[in-house]
């Protein structure tokens, strides 16, 4: 959030209903939790407008856009061309998400691929990018745990 305020246990109250129930209403909201709906609009506004509440894509399956298989890639790269390498990665459909990090490796990359050899092409395509140095790919074999906050926001809920 831009202000730097950390969610309370309102907020925390809010999305925990809102993960239960996505597409609730506000009004849906505010009867469930015994807030005003004024208190429910206003309170998702702000976590809106503070980027609190991001995209929805990540509820998407890409398995179900055809691409199955996931894998993480490290990348390291020539130091001063991080930003240039972060808008050619962007620039790439089957990259997901891609990561700064701390160590030898520069950037963790999230990727899919509709198969091997759809990895190794969008891995060549990572090569092709200039400043790009080395790459190292992971296949992930399966989800071991999936995506979550809800047992965050039930600790906050619990201050």
């Amino acid at each position: 959030m831009p202000s730097g305020r950390r969610l309370d246990a309102t907020d925390a109250r809010i999305l925990l209903a809102l993960g239960r129930a996505p597409r609730a209403t506000a009004v849906a909201l505010a009867d469930e939790l015994g807030l005003s709906r004024n208190t429910v609009q206003s309170r998702l506004a702000r976590l809106e407008q503070g980027d609190v509440l991001r995209s929805p894509e990540h509820r998407i399956d890409p398995a179900a856009l055809g691409y199955p298989l996931t894998a993480f890639v490290t990348v390291q790269v020539t130091q001063r061309m991080l930003d240039e390498v972060g808008r050619s990665l962007a620039a790439v459909p089957e990259v997901l998400q891609v990561h700064g990090l701390t160590g030898p490796q520069d950037l963790l990359v999230h990727v899919v691929a509709a198969d091997a050899d759809d990895l190794y092409r969008i891995a060549g395509q990572m090569l092709e990018i200039p400043g790009v140095e080395r790459t190292s790919n992971a296949l992930v074999m399966r989800e071991m745990v999936p995506y979550r906050l809800t047992p965050l926001l039930e600790r906050a809920f619990d201050r």
